[in-house]
């Protein structure tokens, strides 16, 4: 049977969802998908605001709130029937974001084992067969197939299979087929663009 590694932050969960929410809500900003596209949200915030959006990162409730990427618990479910499933999550770029993705996975993707999660900083130490991934730089050194799966910042990027939302991954009827090559768009998933930009309710 063939590995697949699966990234969470950005494919699985919402993480600039979050992050956007909280930063234009603490500055009264209104930064949206748009204003992020081929670039990072680092780019697009003064140097002055990292050390906050750092903050936000090292918060003990950001990775517990993440919005669950659409369609990703049904297609992931149905990814297990014909390959072995891993999660592999760049964690060390956030070491104190361990327990609260751990938790996360677990609430939301229960049937995926403990044994079957990757807390890593480089990903070319996996050995899978294809990785899919937001980052075009973990894809660079993965020894396998990297599939990208698209946000903001790599609307530019080329020369790798992509995949726009979870929908493109059931659609492309298997890892090995060709119509895994996609033009890059960013859905609009939400009123906000983003599944994580709706405002949050009690």
């Amino acid at each position: 049977m063939k590995r697949i590694c699966v990234d969470m932050d950005e494919v699985m969960a919402d993480a600039l969802g979050e992050h956007l929410l909280r930063y234009n809500q603490h500055f009264g900003e209104q930064v949206t998908l748009e204003d992020l596209q081929g670039k990072w949200l680092w780019e697009v915030v003064s140097v002055d605001r990292h050390e906050v959006l750092e903050a936000y990162l090292r918060s003990e409730d950001f990775f517990d709130v993440l919005a669950v990427m659409p369609e990703s618990q049904r297609v992931l479910r149905r990814l297990q029937m014909n390959y072995e499933v891993f999660i592999a999550t760049a964690a060390m770029e956030v070491p104190t974001s361990f327990q609260a993705k751990y938790r996360w996975l677990a609430k939301h993707f229960p049937f995926i084992p403990a044994s079957h999660i990757v807390y890593c900083g480089d990903k070319s130490i996996l050995r899978a067969d294809y990785l899919i991934d937001d980052n075009p730089r973990q894809l660079r050194r993965f020894k396998g197939e990297g599939i990208l799966y698209s946000s903001p910042h790599n609307m530019g990027v080329t020369g790798y299979k992509r995949v726009n939302d979870w929908l493109d991954v059931e659609q492309g009827g298997g890892l090995d087929t060709q119509r895994w090559v996609r033009p890059p768009v960013l859905r609009k998933r939400a009123r906000w663009s983003h599944p994580g930009l709706r405002q949050r309710t009690a």
